[in-house]
């Protein structure tokens, strides 16, 4: 059977890395963490669980992940974040996939906890991500700090089970991370080009907002769903504001 090198970048994540660790065990010839500076027991709590620890200050995501990937010594790599576990099911697809591979890459649907509430609903399920892969056969790219996994050719294949997400443990660490990726994708969108405008800070969120409780049946996860499309909304909000902001030369 091919050999298979799990790799994860860290910072700071000792409430969820042990549970990664363990849902991987028995299917990883090597575990490779890449860590950008915790100041927590994220690195001894690796270390104890016989993973490679290595230091790279943080290049943004996209670039966090690739210099992972280029770590590993497989086969095939299985790049996971640090709030990210196998369902059995999907370590079992997994496994299966690597005995007789029928793709170069392949995807998986990601299922969120939210708060304690599995969100099925809302645009976040089934979320797929390409997560599984050959080495040399793709790259990860997007726009920081939203970044995917593309395969040079072929066309990738979906794992059965779930890739669980366990995000946000309060409302409080969902706002936090909205303040800092809208200020990380707005300085990424400046970069690439991309523009806004009165307009686009009135009408995208609302359109977001939308999408995420209507389109996306976020009413049928309750209050959750009200929350997540509310919160969805405000994200796109202050991105657009403060890429609006970085085209006239204010600071963000």
């Amino acid at each position: 059977m091919p050999t298979l090198s799990v790799v994860i970048i860290t910072f700071n994540e000792e409430l969820n890395i042990l549970r990664c660790l363990q849902s991987v065990e028995g299917i990883a010839d090597e575990i490779i963490v890449v860590d950008s500076g915790s100041t927590d027991h994220t690195v001894e709590i690796c270390r104890g669980r016989n993973a490679k620890v290595m230091h790279q200050a943080f290049l943004g995501y996209i670039e966090q992940k690739n210099f992972a990937m280029n770590q590993a010594s497989s086969e095939w790599v299985l790049s996971l974040d640090a709030d990210e576990a196998l369902s059995p099911e999907l370590k079992s697809s997994i496994q299966q996939a690597l005995a007789n591979p029928g793709a170069s890459g392949y995807l998986m649907n990601r299922l969120t906890n939210f708060c304690g509430h599995w969100v099925r609903h809302s645009g976040w399920y089934p979320d797929r991500k390409l997560r599984l892969y050959q080495k040399g056969k793709g790259t990860w790219g997007g726009v920081n700090p939203h970044d995917h996994f593309d395969l040079f050719e072929g066309k990738p294949a979906l794992l059965q089970g779930d890739l669980l997400h366990y995000s946000y443990n309060t409302i409080s660490d969902h706002i936090k991370q909205i303040d800092r990726f809208s200020t990380i994708g707005a300085k990424a969108m400046y970069d690439k080009g991309m523009s806004s405008s009165i307009a686009k800070i009135i009408y995208k969120p609302l359109a977001r907002f939308l999408k995420n409780y209507i389109v996306w049946s976020g009413f049928r996860d309750g209050l959750t769903g009200y929350i997540i499309a509310k919160n969805s909304a405000h994200a796109v909000f202050l991105k657009y504001l403060r890429l609006y902001y970085l085209q006239k030369g204010k600071t963000i």
